[in-house]
């Protein structure tokens, strides 16, 4: 069993179109750098200079990893990350 990761429409040219797609790791940041390795340039549109890039939105089994322990969260067989695109702006 894997860890199965959700991709928002914008990054899924780097997945050759899939919604959805396996990992392995024992941390998010381990899980990234797996999935860079199927999926190349996913890592750097997610991380910046050690961290999750500002704008995205990671979620750990419905939980939001900035409040798990970012990069660093455990993840396990079975997990779903979900990686989600900040959406702002808007008409005032």
């Amino acid at each position: 069993m894997a860890i199965e990761v959700r991709i928002p429409t914008i990054l899924r040219n780097l997945t050759g179109d899939a919604k959805a797609v396996e990992g392995e790791g024992s941390s998010l940041g381990e899980l990234i750098t797996d999935l860079d390795k199927r999926h190349p340039g996913l890592q750097e549109r997610l991380v910046e200079n050690g961290k999750l890039r500002r704008f995205i939105n990671v979620y750990l089994n419905d939980e939001d990893v900035r409040f798990l322990g970012g990069l660093e969260s455990p993840v396990a067989d079975g997990d779903t990350v979900t990686i989600l695109p900040a959406v702002a702006g808007g008409m005032r």
